[in-house]
């Protein structure tokens, strides 16, 4: 007794069919957006990085040409 199936997909069939298809593109679409978010995430940092390292070697560069600071004696605290 084995029932037939009719050629035609039944209503409930069409709609989860539908509601997996657009579910798959936004998946997709989903993902794309979170490599775009990481790829500019990563760039950013590099970004600041490099603004980061060249402060740092202005910094140094800065610190190298000042003269040594002259160390000051320690002054006696009085006696009361």
């Amino acid at each position: 007794m084995s029932a037939k199936r009719s050629a035609e997909p039944s209503p409930e069939s069409i709609a989860r069919s539908n509601r997996q298809r657009l579910a798959a593109q936004e998946g997709a679409q989903a993902m794309l957006d979170a490599e775009k978010q990481a790829v500019d995430l990563r760039k950013n940092m590099a970004r600041l990085r490099e603004l980061r390292e060249a402060k740092e070697a202005a910094d140094a560069t800065l610190q190298a040409s000042l003269p040594a600071p002259t160390p000051t004696k320690r002054k006696k605290k009085a006696l009361k």
